[in-house]
């Protein structure tokens, strides 16, 4: 896993981007300005940045190039912005970011250009931008249905229900018990499936399965399932 540094001046998008980042098993730094991201990134050497344009100090832009120009673009780019336009995501990547994303950012679209740009070698300039945009990633408007039949009457469980692929996709359920105890093994059965699959990331699961992260935590503590036996370390 890398070692990941968000600079931005906007404490709520540290905290949001710091956890979904550590949650996926990477080591996060945090700044809140250009002098904490230069001592950050002098001292700690990152493997990636993500830098928000718009900061009261100095801008992210204006800290792109002086890294560029210092030869201390040793590592990924990814610039930020709520405010952004294509001369500004063009005049970034001149100077060697190695993305764009639009504010608010979507949790795939982030996860995609973070897992991008780690595969990448340290950006020489000249990039094309990928412009992203649209992040909720509070899960509204996800449904809290589980699966085909998983909800509500649970007409929809059998004898034996076959996943497609990953581990323990098979599974035999005894129905000859009330509806309730049923419902519970299977979704206990499913999310068990599905930590297993994205090895303990509650960030992918909560994707997966279209649950806000808060809702599926507390799901999950209601069903019994054990949280740890299925996390990465880092």
């Amino acid at each position: 896993m890398a070692t990941i540094l968000v600079v931005d001046d906007e404490l709520g998008i540290r905290a949001l981007l710091s956890e979904i980042l550590a949650d996926e098993g990477h080591t996060v730094e945090l700044a809140e300005n250009a002098a904490q991201a230069r001592l950050v990134r002098e001292s700690l050497r990152p493997d990636l940045v993500l830098l928000d344009i718009w900061m009261p100090d100095v801008d992210g832009v204006t800290l792109l190039k002086e890294w560029s120009a210092g030869g201390q673009l040793s590592m990924p780019v990814i610039m930020m912005s709520g405010h952004g336009t294509i001369d500004t995501a063009v005049e970034a990547t001149k100077y060697g970011a190695s993305a764009f994303l639009e504010k608010p950012i979507t949790l795939q679209k982030l996860l995609r250009a973070v897992d991008q740009a780690l595969m990448k070698p340290a950006p020489r300039g000249g990039v094309v931008a990928n412009l992203a945009g649209g992040l909720r990633g509070d899960g509204s408007g996800a449904s809290d249905a589980l699966a085909p039949g998983g909800g509500g009457g649970g007409g929809g469980l059998l004898p034996a229900l076959m996943l497609n692929d990953g581990p323990h996709a098979e599974q035999s359920f005894d129905l000859d018990r009330p509806l309730r105890e049923a419902r519970d093994a299977f979704e206990k059965s499913y999310f068990e499936f599905h930590l297993a699959k994205e090895n303990g990331s509650m960030t992918r699961v909560a994707e997966k399965t279209g649950l806000e992260r808060t809702h599926l935590y507390r799901k999950l503590k209601q069903l019994g399932v054990d949280l740890t036996r299925n996390k990465r370390g880092g």
